[in-house]
């Protein structure tokens, strides 16, 4: 893979920095994942006032009161799913677009879904510069999944529910991953596989997200 190709975009040192200093003292070791972000400039994906934000170790505001999550989150994330290059995947609450930039190095084909209409729009455009191909972003309510493109392989959220929406696993392959923050106040990172024939969760980790808004 070819990790300098937005090398017009710059800051790759940061990059470079990010995944070296960051991910990899968390402890990511997955090779495609950490060429993914090495790859993918972040800066761009966040409202120029807070472009030198973009690769600090924490999550950043994007506008709308939607952020992009910390990179060691997000990579952590899709450690848990352990992608595959033929995965069909939905990225709920998909913001800027940057998660979905991600997985757009790692898998076949990537399903964004957003409430908020502006955020859609600049992820869109955000996208297209980049010249990603296998991402469609789409303006609908995240706990209605995305039918349109299912069955998927890994549908992740990247805001929180109250509760898990039920709906999500009848939009899953049989062996199909769920994984998303559950939670209000304090907040539970959540995966969902299939054993014996029953989805059964386990924890990975406490976080923070956004809240999943319904739209109205």
């Amino acid at each position: 893979m070819n990790n300098n190709k937005y090398e017009s975009f710059g800051r790759y040192s940061e990059r470079k920095e990010m995944v070296e200093n960051q991910l990899k003292e968390y402890g990511v070791n997955d090779e495609n994942i950490l060429n993914s972000f090495l790859t993918i400039p972040r800066h761009i994906f966040v409202p120029k006032e807070n472009e030198k934000y973009a690769y600090l170790d924490g999550a950043q505001f994007i506008g709308y009161g939607q952020t992009i999550s910390q990179p060691y989150v997000i990579a952590l994330m899709l450690e848990e799913v352990k992608l595959k290059p033929e995965y069909n995947v939905l990225e709920i609450g998909s913001g800027s677009g940057y998660v979905c930039a991600l997985l757009s190095q790692l898998v076949k084909n990537v399903t964004g879904v957003d409430i908020e209409k502006q955020l859609v729009k600049r992820s869109k455009k955000t996208l297209e510069m980049l010249e990603i191909e296998n991402v469609s972003i789409n303006n609908a309510d995240g706990y209605k999944g995305f039918a349109k493109n299912a069955p998927y392989d890994v549908i992740m959220l990247s805001a929180s529910p109250n509760n898990v929406p039920k709906l999500l696993f009848s939009q899953l392959k049989p062996n199909g991953k769920l994984i998303l923050p559950v939670g209000k106040i304090f907040q539970e990172l959540l995966i969902f596989e299939k054993k014996n024939d029953e989805w059964v969760s386990r924890k990975v980790t406490d976080v923070s997200f956004v809240p999943l808004r319904h739209k109205k």
